[in-house]
């Protein structure tokens, strides 16, 4: 079903967004030339967490609501 692919590549969309915000964060209090300071806006990072949060959610519920309709699919053919 489409809805189970469309889910399933919002997830991973979800899932490459908190790798980058991960990864940023992860450079907080390191400079690019490897010197202390703060490089890193840790509020927008938050935010892009929450937000790829919300995402991973709502692409969640999809893939679930996918499988119900694709169990009573099957239920209702057999």
């Amino acid at each position: 079903m489409e809805i189970l692919a469309t889910a399933l590549e919002g997830l991973t969309r979800a899932e490459a967004k908190v790798d980058q915000a991960a990864a940023r964060i992860s450079q907080a209090g390191v400079a690019p030339n490897g010197s202390a300071g703060d490089t890193v806006d840790l509020n927008k990072e938050i935010v892009n967490l929450a937000v790829a949060k919300e995402d991973f959610t709502a692409n969640l519920k999809a893939l679930q609501a996918g499988d119900e309709m694709t169990k009573h699919t099957i239920d209702i053919l057999a």
